[in-house]
């Protein structure tokens, strides 16, 4: 007898068949949240056709035109658009010396699971529960860095160091440490095992195992996302400069404060061209060090 169309059928290890309502009730409770976000966030796209709406659009668009670019304001730009660009190199910099140890402690496979600890795991069962306890506290820590803002961490940096652009440096390297962390576990944790069972048959070190078996799997798309990491603090140095902490953004946010609005879409702008710059320049790293014509 077919199964009943609104479930799925799972095959227990003793091949015993048995029916799943889990994606039903799934795609019920997140129908159900959408609903419910779209009411309580009070969604109503029709207030940018009222006549309000309107007319601060008309204005803020009207007044993006001509954009300014007078040299008494171009010349401001100079050192910010520089600081925005230290700002996101020395952030993603501080990221990855955080977040790629700290990966590696939470990736399963290095810590407790798979080949490289199956016989370490085996023989002491302390030093088993030790591994497996630093794998949840480097997963707690990522967790923890990820959960709170760039924006957030900016604004505490602040109040801690003063303003400038050291806060938002180390606003970005702690917020994207956790998500590089992360990633960089979950690539990790895929790789293909086979080259770590020839290598461990051999019998090389664990070390030698991460190196020359682990590594070279994972560089590839360990650095495509760090570009892209580099890419996205473009973006956020310039964010954080609302709080204070330097870069272009700091300049953006006294011209919306003026109301300058043909000031705003010369920042803008030029926010654009350096993401453009750097998305460039980031695709032609990936692919001198991927080896392909393209990504």
């Amino acid at each position: 007898m077919p199964p009943d169309s609104l479930t799925f059928t799972k095959t227990n290890w003793n091949g015993t068949r048995r029916s799943s309502y889990f994606p039903v009730i799934f795609s019920v409770l997140f129908l159900l949240t959408f609903v419910g976000s779209y009411r309580l966030a009070q969604v109503d796209p029709l207030l940018l056709l009222e006549a309000e709406g309107r007319r601060n659009i008309w204005k803020f668009v009207s007044g993006m035109f001509p954009p300014d670019l007078s040299w008494s304001f171009l010349s401001l730009l100079g050192w910010p658009i520089l600081e925005t660009i230290q700002i996101s190199l020395m952030g993603t910099f501080i990221a990855v010396a955080i977040g790629f140890p700290v990966g590696l402690l939470a990736t399963s496979s290095l810590t407790f699971k798979g080949i490289l600890n199956e016989r370490e795991m085996a023989t002491s069962r302390p030093r088993a529960m030790l591994h497996r306890a630093s794998y949840l506290l480097a997963r707690a820590v990522l967790s923890l860095f990820r959960t709170i803002p760039e924006f957030v961490w900016a604004f505490m940096f602040v109040r801690a160091v003063g303003l400038g652009p050291f806060p938002g440096v180390l606003a970005i390297g702690i917020s994207y440490a956790g998500m590089l962390g992360k990633v960089y576990s979950e690539i990790l944790d895929h790789v293909n095992p086979g080259p770590l069972e020839a290598l461990q048959a051999t019998g090389a070190s664990k070390l030698t195992i991460i190196l020359y078996g682990l590594m070279p799997q994972a560089l590839p798309n360990v650095v495509s996302y760090t570009l892209y990491r580099w890419e996205c603090a473009v973006r956020a140095s310039a964010i954080l400069g609302f709080v204070g902490a330097g870069g272009i953004g700091q300049q953006l946010e006294i011209s919306m404060r003026m109301f300058n609005f043909n000031q705003v879409f010369t920042l803008v702008a030029i926010l654009f061209v350096m993401v453009a710059g750097v998305d460039a320049l980031s695709t032609r790293a990936r692919r001198a060090i991927m080896g392909r014509e393209r990504i």
